[in-house]
């Protein structure tokens, strides 16, 4: 037996042989370049994704405004299937992109501020998020960014534009029928309530939390009254592990860049207020069709920065980002002319505040759980 298999292999054609190898090779391409993306949601009725939020989310609304919050340009999407800067905050894909795939939706999760957007694509979701945006009014107008009460205004008006082609009623099935991506809150700690004094003149920490969280059960109720019922809100993560914080806020950032854990106990009291009062929102909606998540990102992000070399992650860098010195770069300062590291999936940061696409994938990973919990019928 085995001698007649020696015999049949020598008697191949060389070119045949060649045609094998090169195929076995293309599929081990094929299957790494897709690793990132290959879990699937059990089946399910989801019809679109909507999103909310800051640059956790934002695939690109702000290189339609005047702000010098843009990504727009290289390293930024340098690690997109086509290698373009769309306006994410990172290398890759955002956690949003693969939650749409996941649920089968689609494969990025478009700005819904691209008017060139068809019909076809506006139907299965759009992102409203915008980067340096917060529940804090304060916050967006710091930045120059969309405030969460326009993202919601453009959300109004989105349906309005749906209803025109295919009618009211179709257009009500859509949106409940929808899963809804809340993610903000990082910017009004770290860009308003700790660095610019307006805020801690009018509030001590926690009534600042309560605020925040007041702000959120309004933004998600007005969302369950335009037809929202599948809505998960992301808390923020260990504000006091960013390269940038750690950078501003050590009294020696070059050689100290332990996490800042004052500034991440700050993250823990607020996300434990938030789960508090999306469960009792949920609730007093009395609604059995509704369902409001909490998603939780810092516990998956601590670990990676903790636990950065363990087999599940492989990380090589936890306290800087990918580009630049990887300690202060963030949108227009990590640029062309930037030195960028080779491989970013051994970075936790892509710059000195956002995640790299591998991040992303491992925090979307830990989610999977509180998908499959809002989109089951």
């Amino acid at each position: 037996m085995f001698l007649g298999m020696e015999t049949s292999m020598n008697i191949l054609h060389p070119n045949l042989v060649l045609f094998f190898l090169r195929t076995f090779i293309f599929l081990l391409r094929a299957s790494a370049e897709s690793s990132l993306a290959e879990p699937r949601a059990p089946v399910n009725s989801v019809q679109a994704i909507f999103v909310f939020g800051d640059s956790t989310s934002d695939p690109g609304n702000n290189n339609y405004i005047r702000t010098p919050f843009k990504s727009d340009f290289a390293p930024y999407g340098r690690d997109l299937p086509d290698h373009v800067a769309t306006g994410r905050f990172s290398n890759g894909r955002l956690s949003t992109d693969f939650i749409a795939r996941y649920v089968g939706i689609k494969e990025l999760v478009p700005p819904y501020l691209n008017s060139s957007l068809s019909i076809e694509e506006l139907m299965t979701g759009v992102s409203f998020a915008s980067a340096g945006s917060g529940y804090d009014p304060l916050t967006p107008t710091l930045s120059g960014v969309i405030p969460m009460s326009k993202q919601m205004d453009n959300f109004m008006q989105y349906k309005s534009r749906i209803a025109g082609t295919i009618g009211q009623e179709k257009t009500t099935e859509l949106i409940s029928k929808s899963v809804f991506i809340v993610s903000a809150g990082t910017n009004d700690f770290v860009v308003n309530y700790f660095t610019v004094p307006i805020r801690k003149k009018m509030y001590t920490i926690p009534q600042y939390q309560h605020f925040l969280v007041q702000n959120v059960h309004q933004f998600i109720k007005n969302l369950w009254d335009q037809g929202a019922r599948k809505i998960a809100v992301v808390g923020v993560p260990p504000m006091g592990c960013l390269p940038i914080v750690i950078t501003m806020a050590s009294n020696n950032s070059i050689s100290r860049r332990g996490c800042i854990e004052s500034l991440s106990s700050v993250a823990t009291d607020y996300n434990q207020l938030l789960q508090v009062n999306l469960k009792s929102l949920e609730l007093s909606l009395q609604d059995q069709h509704t369902k409001i998540a909490y998603i939780d990102v810092y516990s998956p992000l601590h670990d990676m920065i903790q636990f950065a070399r363990n087999s599940n992650y492989g990380f090589e860098h936890v306290n800087s980002g990918c580009c630049g010195t990887g300690y202060l770069e963030t949108a227009f300062m990590c640029n062309p002319a930037a030195y960028v590291c080779s491989d970013a999936s051994k970075y936790v940061f892509w710059d000195s505040i956002h995640p790299t696409e591998m991040t992303y994938y491992l925090i979307f990973k830990s989610l999977r759980s509180v998908i499959d919990y809002i989109i089951k019928d």
